[in-house]
């Protein structure tokens, strides 16, 4: 230590202040090197969430000894190395809780609770638990329920069906489509009793109703949208296939609209036929019945003349005149019945008819084609020595002959499947196409690429501290060491040999001491100071 205390006095002040300072930025530049490179990157630990939940994981994280950082939107960044060993630290802790609670609000009941409570607990849990399981979709960011659960009681006659209403909070530029919306409707049907999916609205966090209890009344589903869009593709898909080999690529442009009937239809008819022969008729069912009753031979009626007169004989109009009476009604107070009864098949057709849903009832199609280019003109060969002849410009499209056309209208009539009885319309134009010159498309230069601005930042840094390093190095250490070259070392040449080494062992002289004393000697002897000089002079290796 006195040695090098010893060596720093024999410099200048400028040259002393001149090496501290490139010291000094020497173990800044390693310092700042070496944290650079020893910084971690940080990854995102949890977002979106409440500053109660956000404050319980950092004071949780200052007890983990985790770095951390705060980011917009409520995100804590952690290094990457331990994003998954705070979450399971975190998790251990019940840590984020969230604002949503869930059925652990039944976990820690009083007693004493009354129903209204314990029910009123039991429907907050129901929907925190039905929030959650609609927050872990990909396109939901937030999720509120309410659930209106009618009281039951078996002294009301009319039941009162539970209705839900789901608010939803998409992230930015998120969206769902019908059969997402319908997922949740049916997600939360199915978790209340007596639920049906008629009675759940969904609502996002712009006020756009989603799904209500009218969907599906007089409206399309995103299932008969699906297979419309479907039909007018495929259509004309078939149609541009089978001309683009006619009249070329990008040279034909189709629409076509469907009316599809989806509506249910269930019709029964049932006739009848008129009566036939009875030679053809078929029996169905046959009953005979027959009474007869025999009486006493005694006086009956009305006393008086007309009661003792003997009977009538019978008389039948349609067969002729009367003829001899009935044996069987000669004795008096007898009587017969007969009676049969003949049932014949009715012959009835019964027809039941079921429409499918899906019909086409008609097609509509356009059809646009483009010229087509005009055959080349034959050129007559050149004479010999005769002068070149510039090559003829392009030919001019021309239209379609109406022959062709004709053609074509009746490939795309079989092709998108024409029906004239179903009051199908086609119409086939051709007219030139007007030719766009778009800009060419320039790609990215190399210096715009986000690769290359990466790398150009990376480059930057060490840059910087190369030119820091080379700064201190040729500002501060090169004139110090400059400074310690040129440092004088001038002594008497009288002074005997031992004063000469005792001089120069003893670093402790400082450098204005040593000036005095040559200063000295020069008064005292110049004639010896004179003659050292002119020994350095004449001397050839000096």
């Amino acid at each position: 230590m006195p040695a090098a205390v010893g060596l720093m006095a024999r410099f200048s002040p400028r040259a002393r202040a001149l090496m501290i300072l490139g010291a000094a930025g020497l173990i800044a530049i390693v310092s700042s090197a070496w944290l650079w490179s020893s910084s971690p990157s940080y990854s995102v630990l949890f977002t979106n969430l409440s500053d109660r939940d956000g404050g319980a994981v950092i004071a949780q994280l200052s007890q983990l000894n985790v770095p951390y950082r705060n980011a917009d939107g409520g995100t804590i960044l952690v290094p990457a190395d331990k994003v998954h060993e705070a979450r399971l630290k975190l998790a251990s802790q019940g840590l984020p809780k969230g604002s949503v609670v869930g059925f652990e609000l039944l976990e820690g009941q009083k007693f004493g609770l009354t129903q209204f409570q314990e029910q009123l607990n039991y429907q907050r849990g129901l929907e925190g638990e039905l929030a959650r399981s609609i927050q872990s979709l990909a396109s939901v960011a937030g999720a509120r329920v309410h659930l209106a659960l009618p009281k039951n009681s078996g002294f009301l006659r009319d039941h009162q069906a539970p209705t839900a209403s789901v608010l939803l909070q998409l992230h930015p530029g998120k969206t769902l489509d019908r059969a997402q919306v319908a997922g949740i409707v049916h997600l939360v049907a199915s978790s209340v009793p007596e639920l049906t999916t008629k009675n759940v609205s969904v609502v996002d966090q712009h006020g756009t109703l989603l799904a209500s209890q009218s969907e599906g009344q007089g409206s399309l589903d995103g299932e008969q949208l699906d297979y419309l869009s479907q039909i007018e593709a495929s259509t004309i898909k078939r149609i541009e296939d089978i001309l683009e080999p006619i009249v070329g690529r990008a040279n034909v442009r189709a629409q076509v609209t469907a009316d599809v009937d989806f509506s249910n239809v269930e019709q029964m008819d049932e006739s009848y036929k008129p009566n036939q022969a009875a030679d053809r008729a078929t029996i169905r069912s046959l009953s005979s019945t027959e009474n007869s009753q025999t009486g006493s031979s005694g006086a009956q009626g009305v006393p008086g003349a007309l009661s003792n007169q003997p009977p009538v004989p019978a008389t039948a109009p349609i067969n002729g005149q009367a003829g001899a009476a009935n044996p069987a009604s000669t004795s008096p107070g007898s009587s017969a019945h007969r009676e049969q009864t003949t049932n014949f098949e009715v012959d009835k057709n019964v027809r039941h008819t079921k429409t499918a849903s899906g019909e086409i009832r008609r097609l509509t199609a356009a059809v646009v084609i483009n010229n087509k280019p005009a055959p080349p003109a034959a050129s007559s060969p050149a004479a010999p020595g005769a002068p070149a002849v510039a090559a003829p410009a392009a030919p001019a499209a021309v239209p379609w002959s109406p022959k062709e056309m004709d053609n074509i209208q009746a490939l795309v009539r079989e092709a998108m499947g024409f029906n004239e009885k179903r009051g199908d319309s086609l119409n086939v134009v051709n007219v030139p196409f007007s030719q766009l010159e778009l800009p060419p498309v320039e790609p990215t230069p190399a210096w715009q690429q986000p690769e290359t601005i990466g790398l150009a930042k990376e480059f930057g840094k060490a840059l910087l501290f190369l030119m820091l390093t080379l700064i201190v190095v040729f500002g501060a250490v090169r004139p110090a060491l400059k400074a310690i070259g040129s440092q004088p070392m001038m002594v008497s040449a009288q002074a005997p040999a031992p004063a000469i080494e005792s001089a120069a062992s003893n670093r402790t002289e400082s450098a204005s001491s040593q000036l005095e004393g040559m200063r000295q000697i020069a008064r005292a002897d110049p004639a010896t100071v004179a003659n050292v000089v002119k020994a350095w002079v004449g001397d050839p290796k000096a």
